[in-house]
């Protein structure tokens, strides 16, 4: 049977049709669509779907409204993943795993998958909060650094600086980074000031990890403000948008998930 994945973000949901052999096109929504996007997606699939398999770190009230909408339109089970000790043949390394992010850990599960031979990876995850996450060859996490977004810094500025915010509507910067950091206007400033913060931190989380493990690992780039940051990245990595759904695959089709 085919299963329904769903990955619950602050900003964005996104979600897939899986079953054993293919996991299906990812599809992203806001959150206001969020149940009328859930509620097709199940209805077109009537009678294929046995389970919604879910990570959630949008808040109880919209895990709720997943759990009612998949009740109503097919009578289906959801299970949400939790972080914990192990699984697939990972490691957490926190002392505490349920503290770490579930979305995080089964990022750190879908990187694993997609490797054809050991081999340590940085995952970064690109969102409304930016996080990087270190897997050795050996399936052990070794740890992580949080960093806010470059739209949460954007937002920061514009509502926390009153001269900034004042400037910012002087002029309109396009979303793409066509030009180079020095801008010609506070709004582009801005934007290319965080899209730059958002590129060091990987750059030099690259460097950390590479520094620590004695080796450069392999980079997964996903989240929804990633592309952004694509053109100002010097490093080699590989940009996977459905990593985290990649992750929810392997806990909903594999029979050693939980070990």
């Amino acid at each position: 049977m085919a299963k329904l994945l769903v990955d619950m973000g602050n900003t964005r949901l996104k979600y897939a049709i899986s079953t054993p052999q293919r996991l299906g096109r990812m599809q992203a929504v806001a959150p206001r669509s969020f149940e009328r996007a859930i509620a097709t997606a199940l209805r077109g699939a009537a009678g294929k779907i046995d389970e919604v398999v879910a990570v959630s770190v949008a808040g109880v009230a919209i895990a709720r409204l997943l759990s009612r909408t998949a009740r109503r339109v097919s009578d289906v089970p959801v299970r949400f993943i939790r972080s914990t000790t192990a699984a697939t043949g990972l490691r957490v390394g926190y002392a505490e795993p349920w503290r770490l992010g579930a979305d995080r850990w089964v990022a750190l599960v879908g990187a694993r998958s997609l490797l054809r031979q050991s081999r340590a990876v940085l995952v970064i995850d690109v969102g409304t909060a930016m996080t990087v996450d270190l897997l050795t060859a050996a399936g052990r996490h070794v740890g992580g650094a949080i960093s806010p977004g470059p739209d949460l810094m954007l937002q920061s500025l514009l509502s926390q600086t009153r001269g900034i915010r004042a400037r910012a509507r002087e002029s309109q910067a396009p979303r793409k980074p066509s030009r180079p950091l020095f801008a010609d206007n506070t709004r582009a400033a801005i934007e290319q000031g965080v899209r730059y913060a958002g590129a060091g931190f990987i750059e030099r989380s690259i460097g950390e990890a590479k520094k620590l493990i004695g080796t450069r690992p392999l980079v997964l780039l996903t989240g929804g403000g990633a592309e952004q940051l694509l053109p100002l990245l010097s490093s080699s990595l590989r940009y996977v948008p459905d990593l985290v759904l990649r992750g929810l695959a392997q806990f909903a089709h594999s029979a050693d998930a939980s070990r």
